[in-house]
């Protein structure tokens, strides 16, 4: 696992470089402690490229035991942790904000619970200001590389 930069405490982007799943976990980690405050996550990245995965990955770290799965078809999917509810949404089949809203979703994004959302894309106009962005890509052999960005 590689990961940049030096000093973290300044930093609005953040990219690792992960091959395995412990990296994923590791970085899951390191993520959730950069930013201790924040609860809404925002992933990004073409089909196949582990949006999942790595939502999977911070779940463990929150010290889910069930089951995470994709909730590409429920849309959202909620899991129990110590830290309270984690809420995980995936938006690839919404038509429409209008859609999305009526899912309620705009209640759970600022309910103070853990969110992650996938294809974030598809509904701009609802995510919180203060979210993060994480871009998932498919590097050279097989790599995952992995952006976090917050936006000011």
């Amino acid at each position: 696992m590689e990961n940049q930069p030096d000093n973290m405490s300044n930093v609005t982007m953040i990219q690792w470089t992960s091959t395995t799943i412990a990296d994923n976990d590791k970085i899951a980690g390191e993520l959730i402690s950069l930013f201790p405050e924040a609860r809404v996550f925002c992933l990004s990245g073409n089909l196949g490229a582990g949006k999942t995965t790595f939502v999977k990955s911070i779940a463990n770290f929150l010290g889910v035991s069930t089951l995470v799965s994709s909730p590409t078809f429920g849309i959202i999917h909620e899991y129990p942790s110590p830290q309270g509810s984690i809420f995980h949404f995936d938006f690839y089949r919404i038509q429409s904000v209008e859609e999305a809203f009526h899912t309620g979703c705009e209640d759970y994004f600022y309910s103070g619970e853990y969110c992650f959302i996938e294809w974030w894309e598809k509904i701009p106009e609802l995510i919180p200001d203060n979210a993060i962005y994480i871009s998932l890509n498919i590097g050279d052999n097989d790599r995952r590389v992995i952006q976090i960005q917050k936006k000011s």
